[in-house]
């Protein structure tokens, strides 16, 4: 497999790129986004076995349903870090080594929960992000990894973008081995 092939793996939609203008309608395409992501997945993934759901999206990379746990457990991660940056002023987050979180024993278990937790999670992350005004969104938090400031509406992109690349390493990975 060369370079390019595997990069295509890992960023199957490319990498996130914030726009330098976020728009009111940016905002809403991206809550619309969130909001729909948990029916999606619960659709794309529902008939799925355990050997598929054990089947990884790219060499050395995640199972299927190691994706889906992640997903739950980043996003609840994110839900945490809006709520940091709207009651405390610029706030260091707490980062987490992914891997390390994908490699616990509850990564192995079925996925019916963390489904639910992802429904749960997005449907309290759109109200609460619902709420906020543009000024709002321009809170910021630090993330301690890339000592980065960032905004909450580039936050809200990178959820929206983060949604749809999982998203895409299932779906690719369902129709590379023929099963829809």
């Amino acid at each position: 497999m060369t370079d390019q092939q595997l990069e295509k793996l890992k960023y199957p939609i490319g990498k996130f790129e914030c726009p330098s203008t976020i728009t009111q309608a940016t905002i809403d395409a991206w809550l619309s986004i969130l909001k729909h992501l948990p029916n999606r997945l619960e659709q794309l993934v529902a008939n799925l076995s355990d050997k598929q759901l054990n089947t990884v999206y790219r060499p050395n990379g995640w199972t299927i349903r190691q994706v889906i746990h992640h997903i739950a457990d980043s996003h609840h991660h994110s839900y945490i870090r809006f709520k940091w940056a709207m009651t405390e002023d610029n706030p260091v987050i707490k980062a987490y080594n992914e891997n390390t979180w994908a490699a616990q024993h509850d990564y192995n278990q079925p996925i019916e929960l963390s489904l639910l937790h992802i429904k749960v999670v997005h449907a309290k992350l759109v109200y609460y992000l619902k709420g906020l005004t543009i000024q709002q969104l321009q809170r910021t938090f630090i993330h301690p990894e890339t000592n980065e400031t960032v905004t909450l509406d580039k936050n809200l992109g990178n959820y929206a973008w983060h949604s749809n690349h999982h998203y895409a390493h299932i779906e690719n990975t369902l129709k590379r081995e023929g099963w829809i």
